[in-house]
């Protein structure tokens, strides 16, 4: 039996775990009636239905090392999924990050390899924390549209010290630069940037405020490198940049508290990849559940013996908290709630705990077939080891938490 993406769970404990939506509870907070958050639990019930079928359709791995094939990117675009956060003027849907969610939990569930989390999730996330303007509005129209494709260059791992640096040009950085702006720093682990089209670098300007740099990967001074990593499902590079010279205008300040404004954003990744992190943990289950009742030893499903049953029970546990806990902070970042930094902290320190755990309790019971590069399940769990690691390791999401308990300027997503 395959564990790949798309394994249907049967009725009892592994169907009770696939049909809960990530954000369905979540994206009721801005509902004012009874009638608004049916409404809303029916749109995210199409949305989630959409979503699965046509990734389950679309998901899968090629040629003689069964390299993952990433989603086509106009089919996302086709979909509306890509400018689900654009404001309708701009051509987008209007929606907000509850229905994201739904998305990246859905991706999470196919271990799909694609570029969404780094341009329509961290791109339009960033964009839309900035000032408005003409360059800032045409590009959210583009990335609506699959026009443009965007990375975010901003701390991934647990020092989230800002890498780079912008401070004006003089005609010594480059012929004619006065007026510009010469930028310099180096990220690690930017999502989905050896395939940008244009890149945004969070960056600290000479005075230690953060604004935004629009580059893009073939201007002078700037590099973008493939990283490998465990999980071959998605796409990670370095960005190296080194003297580039822009123009004011792609130099970007955020609309409201720079701080915050870049805070709110890792919350965003931190919060994006622990969506993820469930969708997978609910395959994983749903894939052992349907297995057990399948696999016969001495003549009878292993499902039948009580090791199995109580392991099974514990995955569902695992991902009956963990949804209650991202809902929590799918709910707070949806509505801009001031304190979801808190409830970001405690989905990720966990989910993405459990999906590594539910993850490798699956491989444990599908037997011999686990370890098997055909049988799947290593697809999961190397998709959940790196999401554990991404945007803070649980590690320092409890020591942020912990930090509400001490000084405000021990928190050390603040410092």
């Amino acid at each position: 039996m395959s564990a790949g993406p798309g394994t249907a769970g049967p009725a009892g404990t592994a169907g009770t775990a696939g049909t809960a939506g990530t954000a369905g509870t979540a994206g009721t907070a801005g509902a004012s009636t009874p009638q608004d958050v049916d409404d809303l639990r029916e749109l995210h019930r199409e949305l989630r239905d959409v979503a699965r079928d046509m990734l389950r359709k679309t998901t899968g791995r090629t040629g003689d090392d069964e390299a993952p094939v990433p989603v086509d990117w106009s089919l996302l675009a086709g979909s509306g999924w890509l400018g689900l956060e654009v404001p309708e003027e701009l051509d987008g849907a209007g929606a907000t990050f509850a229905e994201v969610a739904v998305v990246l939990h859905e991706i999470g569930r196919a271990a799909a390899s694609s570029g969404y989390l780094g341009s329509a999730v961290l791109g339009v996330g960033a964009l839309r924390l900035l000032e408005p303007g003409a360059g800032r509005d045409e590009l959210l129209a583009a990335v609506a549209a699959g026009e443009q494709r965007l990375a975010v260059a901003l701390p991934a791992g647990d020092d989230v010290t800002i890498p780079f640096h912008v401070r004006p040009a003089t005609p010594g950085d480059a012929p004619g630069a006065g007026g510009g702006a010469r930028v310099d720093g180096t990220a690690g682990f930017v999502l989905d940037a050896a395939e940008a089209d244009q890149l945004l670098l969070v960056a600290l300007d000479p005075t230690g405020v953060p604004v935004v740099v629009r580059v893009r990967p073939d201007d002078p001074g700037v590099t973008v490198t493939g990283q490998p990593v465990v999980d071959e499902t998605r796409s990670l590079g370095t960005v190296t940049v080194d003297g580039a010279v822009v123009d004011a205008g792609s130099v970007w300040q955020f609309g409201t508290d720079p701080q915050e404004s870049v805070r709110r954003l890792l919350d965003r990744a931190a919060l994006a990849v622990a969506c993820d992190c469930l969708g997978l943990a609910e395959a994983m289950l749903e894939a052992t559940v349907d297995y057990a009742g399948t696999r016969r030893q001495f003549g009878r499903p292993i499902g039948s013996f009580q090791a199995v049953k109580h392991a099974c029970a514990d995955m569902f546990v695992r991902i009956s908290v963990g949804r209650e806990l991202l809902a929590a902070g799918v709910a707070a970042v949806a509505s801009d709630d001031p304190q979801a930094g808190v409830a970001v902290s405690r989905a990720k320190s966990y989910v993405c705990v459990a999906a590594v755990d539910v993850a490798g309790r699956a491989m444990q019971l599908h037997g011999g077939i686990g370890y098997t590069w055909e049988g799947g399940v290593h697809v999961y769990l190397k998709r959940a080891l790196l999401g554990r690691a991404l945007f803070g390791a649980p590690a320092a999401h409890r020591a942020r938490l912990a930090a509400r308990f001490a000084e405000p300027a021990d928190d050390p997503l603040t410092e």
